[in-house]
């Protein structure tokens, strides 16, 4: 029966041409990998088989997906011409693939029993968010209700960032989506508010997966490394989609450079795990620190090629524009008033992603050759007017941020 199971996930899903628009496609696909990558590593973090399946299952379907844009690709291109202009958005297909071919691989840590040191798997959780699995009781007070009345994520800190209802998925949900009996929720958020919330929605008492102690020598650097890996090559993804849609090349670069940066903190991590070797009876232990630091990088060098052709200074095309446009959850680009709100505060004072649902992923002060670039503010950026915010979220957080901003 296994080897059935086995022979049935490797047999690729048949696919047909389909007259589906290439920037819904495009659109999915974006959406998909981005969920892959808060999965893939909720999965190792907790060593989750049916979180890493979820992966390998979205995996299949992005497969899917960029084989039909490339059969509506090919059927456009009827000139040179026309095979120029589509080049860079069959540029952006293959890129996205790869993040989410990355992201499965990552997942394999736990599938293919690959594993990653106790110690780093113990100490990990208090420097990442808490992601979990909870489906909807009939009982649940929640079950019926939208995520605007429930207010989720203002009373807990914590998000649904992902439901899967009749084995599709529904990817970042706005205020205005009803939950349902027997939804299957992704959650994510701080630990405090995680076990009411799970509570909340399954009746069932939160129980935190028991991680096991480990006793290796300098086990923070390596954490602080994989931490700083993971927020660095998600940091590359958006930028890279906000210098596309805005046909940015100063964002572009900025990916260029994060690209070369994570060069460098796979050589750091790869260096600990060679010296970390020498503490353990079984080195082998140490393989999955390899492989998660190789498919994260794979992650950057993937953003690096979405922004290729605003380095190239090839004009974005409509269809790529279209397709970051319709993303569940879309870029914004917004210039601080004088006398707005915002103007003079920190982001932390401000409190943004609590308020309006939408994370600030850069802020562009200044214009020109003297333009400079705050990637991933933190809290205690403080905002100027005149400043120029770039941030992620959901198109009813758009329009609180931008009523913020204005004066």
């Amino acid at each position: 029966m296994d080897n059935e199971r086995e022979q049935t996930e490797l047999t690729p899903d048949a696919v047909e041409y389909e007259p589906v628009p290439v920037s819904r496609l495009l659109a999915e696909m974006k959406d998909t990998a981005e969920l892959q990558i808060d999965l893939c590593y909720s999965s190792v973090l907790f060593g989750s088989q049916s979180v890493a399946q979820e992966v390998l299952a979205l995996e299949r379907h992005v497969d899917t997906l960029q084989l039909q844009a490339r059969m509506s690709l090919l059927l456009s291109a009827r000139r040179p011409t026309d095979a120029e202009q589509l080049a860079p958005v069959l540029g952006v297909v293959t890129a996205t693939e790869m993040v989410s071919d990355a992201a499965a691989d990552i997942a394999k840590i736990v599938t293919e029993a690959i594993g990653i040191p106790a110690a780093i798997q113990a100490t990990l959780p208090d420097a990442l968010e808490t992601l979990v699995r909870a489906t909807v009781d009939s009982d649940s007070s929640i079950a019926g209700q939208t995520l605007g009345d429930r207010n989720l994520e203002t009373d807990t800190g914590v998000r649904v960032i992902a439901i899967n209802r009749g084995g599709d998925w529904l990817l970042n949900p706005d205020h205005e989506t009803v939950i349902q009996t027997g939804d299957r929720v992704v959650l994510r958020g701080p630990t405090a508010g995680i076990g009411s919330v799970y509570t909340e929605f399954t009746g069932d008492a939160y129980e935190p997966p028991e991680l096991p102690p480990g006793t290796i020598d300098d086990v923070d650097r390596a954490v602080d490394t994989i931490i700083l890996m993971k927020n660095m090559s998600e940091l590359a993804v958006d930028l890279a989609y906000s210098s596309v849609l805005f046909d940015n090349e100063s964002l572009a670069r900025e990916v260029r450079e994060l690209e070369v940066e994570m060069d460098a903190l796979q050589s750091r991590l790869e260096a600990w795990t060679l010296r970390a070797a020498r503490q353990l009876d079984d080195p082998i232990e140490l393989r999955g620190l390899m492989h998660l630091a190789r498919a994260t990088e794979v992650i950057s060098d993937a953003a690096l090629e979405i922004s290729d052709g605003v380095l190239r200074g090839l004009e974005t095309h409509p269809v790529i524009e279209a397709a970051v446009g319709e993303s569940v959850e879309i870029l914004v680009r917004t210039t601080i008033e004088s006398g707005s709100r915002l103007a003079g505060t920190t982001l932390g004072e401000q409190t943004l992603s609590t308020e309006t649902g939408m994370r600030v992923i850069a802020v562009r002060r200044g214009q020109g050759t003297d333009a400079e670039w705050i990637v991933s503010p933190t809290a205690s950026t403080r905002l100027k007017a005149g400043d120029v915010v770039v941030a992620k979220g959901t198109r009813t957080g758009r329009d609180r941020l931008e009523a913020m901003a204005q004066g």
